[in-house]
């Protein structure tokens, strides 16, 4: 098994945003601790988090830190729209740009991540 951590979040959103990101970072660092192979995306509006995350007194940066190494990219497309690349980039984190949806910079491609053989979780 392989696992794909789709982080859809906003971090504008209060709570429930904040639970789902933690909930996704969660699920990263068992599959991780479990030998499973594990790449973790940004998209649509959680590719702010990066630029939140960085933040050391963030109650979630511990872990972000613990699989901050699982981290494939950010959609690029996506933070061109939210206004996120910027601190994606000082992140130091890969745009993603394999889906050439039109209109956009790219973002990543769901088919190609389940075609290498991902199950796909969304958060």
């Amino acid at each position: 098994m392989k696992a794909a951590i789709i982080i859809l979040s906003d971090p504008k959103a209060g709570e429930e945003a904040l639970g789902r990101l933690f909930n996704g970072l969660a699920a990263a660092y068992d599959f991780t601790h479990k030998g499973i192979e594990t790449g973790i995306y940004f998209q649509g509006t959680a590719t702010r988090w990066p630029g939140v995350l960085a933040d050391a007194r963030h109650p979630i940066h511990a872990l972000f830190k613990a699989v901050e190494d699982k981290v494939v990219g950010v959609s690029c497309g996506c933070a061109d729209v939210f206004g996120a690349r910027e601190d994606a980039e000082q992140a130091g984190f890969d745009l993603i740009t394999d889906n050439s949806v039109p209109g956009t910079s790219g973002l990543p491609s769901i088919a190609r991540i389940a075609a290498d053989g991902y199950t796909v979780f969304s958060f």
